[in-house]
């Protein structure tokens, strides 16, 4: 993805005309019968355990070549030797696949300056999508890797960016070009053009997929004329695995879809029943899984056990065929490592550093779907010295903006230098756990049950076709002794952990699991009891509040109120997406309460209160909010988002409530009755 701060110096920096020629497709009508996802890659892409190359700050393997610049603190001098040289290192670590961000030529226009340039060497606007950066290397040393790669059991994904350019891109072998303006591009204007770039990579070097970079810029329409083409390319074509069998390339796709569920959904995934795209990156679990094990990029964090289940549970608003991918981070988010420190929870001096990440590895690995590792994250990569937010003006040219940060010289030992204890103790124990994952198909495709969530722990029962398994990781850092009950976790006989071998007896129908601070267990359950896993009974919560500010017909009044801005709901809600919208507009209902209401889709949101120019502008106190329950109202800013969770459809109102002087008092959302 190509971030804000990078957009902005794109238009100061690149401004050049497309030249409108080559042929074009229309896109199907609505009622285009829909073309299901491939059932093999649904299939196998449960298993996939992807690891992240960012090519040009990852390795540098040939000193002749590379862009010498770029954002971040690298050398900037990766190359495609460097990742080939870099294989052992990455098998060895128990994943399966590698994405590399773009390798494709992109040529600089004339008289671009050096934030171009840095834009260059990120591959996220490129010029030639049918030819290899010569900083990177050639078409035989792509060859090459991506025939290595499959030796080694490892599926490769190269980076599609199908919705903008930098406005010089070269016609395709059969005379296509994208159309339209630069970013983002006209559809179905420029479909055939990138149907022949995400076709050509697999028949050519026999690539298993892409990564589909900002796909909300493609109709979803689009997608799936894309997807169909990527199958048939990738059942024309077959190479020789690991095993020696001899397959098709898997032909999955993967989109960045950088908002909430509901859009991701819109945006990516399509309805149920008519495909678009068949998997996405899980962005909203990311964000609870840095929250519970460090904090996000604006500092919150805090969370438990129960903010997981939350999450996952809102898994079944995606339409059926969607298959999520989990990440903790990648090139345009914060390390969790700067994240612990900028949370001032943990520098890697301390253990609890080390243990924090094992737990939110530890998550990756019970995930049921494919996963993603950002290179260094095995290791507890950090950038040292970065820790508070970096905002300046010199920031990205430093490699300190958030954004940036990321983009560090990869340390591979063997290659680029040696692990330091801690470092090779926690990639030993990525290895073990991606391993396990592996060779128990029910942590990534088994049907999940939360039988325990609360602030300290989080447990849930994996059930596969032949074996079932409970996953608990404790969210906190003291040490405990969690009591399971043996029919509410289907077990009748004694529970083994996986990893480190102990055996659990069952005591008076109960097992008494010991969990040090952020310890993950991963247990088999050796007698499962006939009636299965207990469901547990939803807990009767009540969305609808009480008093004035519960109520959706208090009348607006014509009265002055405290606040004289116009405040608005402003989020990432489908129908506004940060924007002012009329429709999202408070209105004084009189008692110093200002209220709105809208009809509301379920998922999680984030939100602040604002004015147009967002001077005033308000937030919840502690950053969270439950429907039917009042919270305490404080001045907002810059990251500091109500987070709340609508768990049915409705008509809600929303609430604010101020003294006669204008002080923030109380918020509420509620449903109406």
């Amino acid at each position: 993805m190509i971030t804000r701060n990078i957009k902005s110096c794109l238009a100061l920096a690149i401004a050049a005309s497309l030249s409108a020629c080559g042929s074009s497709s229309s896109l199907p009508s609505a009622s285009t019968p829909a073309y299901t996802c491939d059932a093999e890659m649904m299939t196998k892409a449960d298993d996939l355990r992807m690891y992240q190359i960012m090519v040009e700050s990852f390795v540098n393997g040939d000193d002749t070549i590379g862009h010498g610049t770029g954002y971040g603190t690298s050398h900037h001098k990766g190359d495609l030797q460097g990742v080939i040289d870099s294989l052992d290192y990455i098998e060895s670590l128990g994943v399966n696949a590698i994405w590399l961000t773009p390798i494709f030529d992109s040529v600089p226009v004339e008289g671009q300056d050096h934030w171009a340039d840095r834009l260059d060497a990120t591959g996220y606007f490129t010029s030639n999508y049918f030819a290899i950066d010569p900083h990177f290397g050639t078409m035989e040393k792509a060859r090459e890797l991506v025939d290595k790669a499959h030796e080694k059991g490892l599926y490769v994904f190269f980076d599609g960016v199908f919705g903008h350019h930098k406005g010089n891109v070269v016609p395709s072998p059969e005379g296509r070009l994208p159309q339209g303006e630069n970013n983002p591009v006209s559809y179905p204007e420029s479909l055939a053009f990138y149907q022949e770039v995400a076709t050509y990579w697999i028949k050519e070097l026999k690539i298993d997929g892409w990564r589909l970079d900002q796909a909300y810029q493609v109709p979803t329409e689009a997608w799936k004329e894309i997807r169909k083409s990527v199958d048939e390319a990738s059942k024309s074509v077959t190479y020789t695995n690991a095993k020696g069998e001899t397959v098709n390339p898997l032909g999955y796709m993967v989109a960045e879809i950088w908002n909430n569920q509901n859009y991701i959904n819109e945006t990516g995934y399509g309805k149920q029943g008519d495909p678009a795209l068949c998997s996405a990156f899980d962005f909203p679990m990311r964000y609870r899984v840095v929250e519970t094990f460090a904090v996000n990029e604006n500092s919150v964090g805090g969370k438990g056990g129960e903010w997981l289940a939350e999450g996952m549970d809102l898994h079944k608003l995606n339409p059926d065929h969607a298959k999520p991918n989990l990440m903790l981070g990648n090139h345009d988010l914060v390390r969790l490592g700067d994240l612990l420190q900028r949370g001032n929870i943990a520098s890697p001096d301390d253990a609890e550093y080390w243990l924090r990440h094992k737990a939110a590895i530890s998550f990756q690995a019970a995930y049921t779907g494919p996963i993603t590792m950002y290179y260094g994250e095995e290791i507890g990569d950090q950038l040292d010295g970065y820790a508070a937010k970096n905002t300046d003006d010199n920031c990205a040219i430093r490699g300190l903006c958030d954004d940036h940060v990321a983009r560090t010289s990869a340390t591979v030992n063997g290659v680029t230098g040696s692990l330091n204890k801690r470092q090779a103790d926690l990639r030993d124990y990525v290895s073990e756990v991606m391993t396990l994952r592996a060779n128990h198909p029910a942590l990534s495709s088994g049907k999940r049950t939360n039988v325990m969530a609360n602030d300290a722990i989080y447990v849930d029962h994996k059930q596969g076709e032949n074996e079932a398994l409970l996953y608990m990781v404790s969210t906190t850092s003291r040490a405990d002794i969690v009591r399971l009950d043996g029919v509410d976790v289907g077990s009748e006989g004694v529970l083994v952990d996986l990893m480190s071998g102990d055996r659990f007896k069952m005591q008076d129908g109960k097992y008494y699991i010991p969990m040090t601070a952020f310890e993950a267990r991963f247990l088999s359950i050796e007698k499962p009891s006939a009636a299965g896993v207990k469901v547990k009974a939803a807990a009767a919560v009540s969305l609808v509040g009480e008093g004035f500010m519960a109520q959706c017909d208090n009348p607006t009044v014509a009265e002055e109120g405290p606040i004289s801005e116009t405040l608005y709901v402003v989020g990432d809600f489908a129908d506004s997406n940060w924007k002012h919208k009329p429709r999202r507009a408070f209105q004084y209902k009189g008692d110093n309460v200002y209220q709105v209401v809208k009809d509301e889709k379920p998922g999680a949101y984030r939100m602040q209160y604002a004015s147009r120019d967002w001077s005033p502008q308000f937030t919840a106190d502690e950053l969270a909010l439950k429907p039917g329950i009042k919270g305490k109202l404080k001045g907002g800013g810059y990251g500091q988002d109500t987070a709340v969770t609508i768990p049915e459809e409705g008509r809600y109102v929303w609430s604010l409530e101020f003294s006669a002087e204008g002080r923030p008092q109380q918020i509420m959302v509620s449903k109406c009755e």
